[in-house]
């Protein structure tokens, strides 16, 4: 079984940015890749970026293209998450994914 932690988290003006970080114990062996869903008040849980473990590849959501950048760290078996220019539709629990296996979520709020 894997376990995740986010953090990083927090409130930031709009056009801010902030990092995400997730880590990943247990059988990480087993990861095949690693992402990030977040979900919104009121909204249903949406894709956000995720990156394959062995040769990073990395695929995005068209909301946050070119805006956000998802990278690993595979001797810490860490995934992050940097957010430039935030939104306030950004707004969201970000949820860090391997697999089926879910992390608690960090809360991110984006004022205007």
């Amino acid at each position: 079984q894997v376990q995740l932690v986010e953090s990083g988290g927090g409130l930031v003006q709009a056009g801010g940015s902030l990092r995400l970080s997730c880590a990943a114990s247990g059988r990480t062996e087993s990861i095949y890749s690693m992402g990030w869903f977040r979900q919104a008040p009121g909204k249903e849980r949406e894709f956000v970026a995720h990156i394959k473990w062995s040769d990073g590849v990395q695929y995005y959501a068209d909301s946050v293209k070119g805006r956000f950048a998802i990278s690993r760290d595979n001797a810490k078996n860490t995934v992050y998450l940097q957010m430039n220019s935030l939104k306030p539709e950004d707004t969201a629990v970000y949820y860090c994914q391997a697999g089926s296996i879910s992390g608690q979520g960090t809360q991110v709020t984006v004022s205007s």
